[in-house]
């Protein structure tokens, strides 16, 4: 994987329970990992849903091996938050294709 295509820079985050100043357990996001990627895709996708079209934006981004990256975690990527469809191991180790949904498109 050549350096000079990862251009762009993401976020791996990975959700943890905490707990707030009332004792209750919540979820909250914390970053694993912020690396540089090749932005591969971006598509707009407008499906029919039950209530009328929505969009989402798709993105694939390509970067080196991170171990343990899982559909669980997200993206973080010029500021807005993608959550992780897809994970694809390139080569042996090599590098990785994440593929992404933005929330809240």
């Amino acid at each position: 994987m050549r350096a000079g295509k990862l251009d762009r820079e993401i976020t791996i985050e990975g959700v943890t329970t905490a707990i707030d100043e009332y004792g209750n357990t919540v979820d909250a996001w914390m970053p694993r990992a912020t690396m540089r990627a090749q932005l591969v895709t971006a598509s707009a996708e407008e499906f029919q849903r039950a209530y009328g079209a929505s969009g989402e934006t798709a993105i694939v981004f390509r970067t080196r091996w991170l171990d343990s990256v899982t559909v669980a975690d997200r993206v973080t990527y010029e500021g807005a938050h993608h959550n992780i469809v897809e994970t694809k191991e390139i080569g042996r180790r090599r590098g990785l294709e994440i593929r992404t949904k933005r929330i809240g498109a």
